[in-house]
């Protein structure tokens, strides 16, 4: 009997703890990001980019807005009047057998008022409403162009915020490793020390390189910090949360000394179409105000009901309400404004004319950008390269010192300085390859090749 009821228990705790598995390794798969990853989730968690997406669902109802213009407007109305004074009319008492020149006050209508109806218009033909939908779809390009420069800002300060964290981690490695090593020899020159073997001065000197380089690597701890904070908030990551970055640091396969220069392509720029969009704009205002001159024709209609009344009995169907009802058109028609519109068309001019200097600045601009982010990332290439021949060198003639110090023909101010330099190496090497990444990110966005 206790078998029997021991076996059910042991399949579901071994079901608890499966399931608690799962969740687990689901938990920790939705906190690990590549890069790629890291740049999705900010595509949909990013409020600044998520703003510039619903800017474009605002300019389509903009848009909608404005087509509803030259759409059939409809009211109806109910107006219920109580004149607690009755307006009064002054009548001429000759009328009434009175002297000529006097006046009779007469009271005419009834306490009680009331019209229903509705109303309707059409607008026919208006030149502000014709190039008002062109510049409505026009706010929609433009609104589409601005997600495409926030997902180029996006993309940019996710990757730079992504690899800072993947070159500081790195950097950790290489502090562990230097920590190890300079742990055993300040420990085996403290045993020489007490042997005789070793002056204290040897081991003091070792002790403050070794304290050095635990606080270098608590300061490094405290950066990777920030660093991951910075990343989740360009990622609209909840701070509190812990992240996994799963890319590696190797970014030398894919270099090389130069990249691909040539014309930039200026529409793949998101600055460069903004520009084109706002210049469009510019001469749509420029159109209206000189159709402005031609007239406005709307049509309009009225039907409505009017009863009267000394008692409030409108509900009573019994009692006649008398009907009103009516047709017409507007046709308006600018004769003379005092030039105003004259004065708006020549600045709608010079708006354009603005626009298209504008335009040729941020080519140049661009040009020079891309030029000198090549340049930049160039030199960057460059100092890796040197970077990593330093590290090398110093890397291979702190393995010498180490070995000399082992074997006893080394000295201990030897072997600190060595270690002093490849510390040094090492710092200057990552943050080459770091200064490189985004001189590379600058360069693919300065061209318009970040965002494909």
């Amino acid at each position: 009997m206790i078998t029997k009821k021991i076996i059910p228990l042991l399949f579901l705790s071994l079901g608890i703890n499966q399931t608690f598995a799962q969740v687990t390794k689901s938990a920790e798969s939705n906190s690990s990001f590549s890069l790629q990853q890291a740049i999705d989730y900010a595509y949909k968690n990013s409020p600044n980019y998520l703003n510039a997406e619903l800017e474009i669902q605002s300019s389509r109802y903009k848009r909608k807005e404005v087509l509803g213009v030259g759409l059939p407007q409809i009211n109806s109305s109910v107006d219920l009047k109580d004149y607690i004074d009755i307006a009064t009319s002054l009548l001429p008492g000759q009328f009434f057998g009175a002297p000529a020149g006097t006046f009779i006050p007469v009271k005419f209508g009834t306490k009680y008022n009331a019209t229903a109806g509705f109303s309707a218009s059409q607008l026919i033909f208006s030149s502000d409403y014709i190039v008002g939908l062109k510049a409505a779809k026009e706010v929609i390009n433009l609104s589409t162009i601005n997600v495409y420069r926030s997902k180029s800002e996006l993309v940019s300060s996710v990757s730079k915020a992504y690899y800072n964290v993947v070159v500081n981690k790195e950097r950790i490695k290489l502090l562990d490793a230097n920590i190890i090593k300079l742990k055993k020899i300040f420990d085996d020159t403290k045993a020489f020390n007490q042997q005789g073997f070793a002056e204290l001065i040897d081991v003091e000197r070792l002790e403050v390189q070794y304290n050095n380089l635990v606080v270098e690597k608590e300061k490094t701890d405290r950066l990777i910090g920030l660093s991951e904070n910075l990343l989740k908030f360009q990622m609209g990551y909840k701070i509190t949360d812990s992240i996994i970055l799963s890319d590696s640091l190797s970014i030398e396969n894919n270099e090389t000394s130069s990249l691909i220069s040539g014309k930039i392509d200026l529409n793949k720029r998101a600055d460069f179409q903004l520009l084109q969009s706002q210049q469009r704009l510019n001469h749509l205002d420029l159109k209206r105000q000189r159709l402005g001159y031609l007239p406005t024709v709307s049509a309009y209609g009225s039907y409505q009901f009017n009863a009267q009344r000394q008692q409030f009995d409108f509900f009573d169907a019994s009692q006649k309400w008398y009907k009103i009802s009516l047709i017409g058109g507007t046709l308006n028609l600018n004769i003379f404004d005092g030039l105003q519109r004259n004065n708006r068309i020549q600045q709608a001019k010079i708006a354009v004319l603005k626009g298209e200097n504008n335009l040729k600045n941020i080519e140049l601009a661009a040009e020079l950008e891309a030029s000198v982010s090549e340049i930049s990332y160039s030199n960057a290439y460059a100092s890796l390269q040197t970077q990593k021949r330093n590290l090398t060198l110093a890397q291979h003639v702190f393995d010498v010192s180490q070995k000399k110090f082992e074997q006893g023909i080394g000295s201990n101010l030897e072997i600190t300085t060595a270690q002093t330099s490849l510390k040094e190496a090492q710092t200057n090497y990552y943050n080459a390859i770091y200064d490189m990444i985004v001189a590379r990110i600058d360069y693919q966005k300065a061209v318009g090749t970040l965002v494909k």
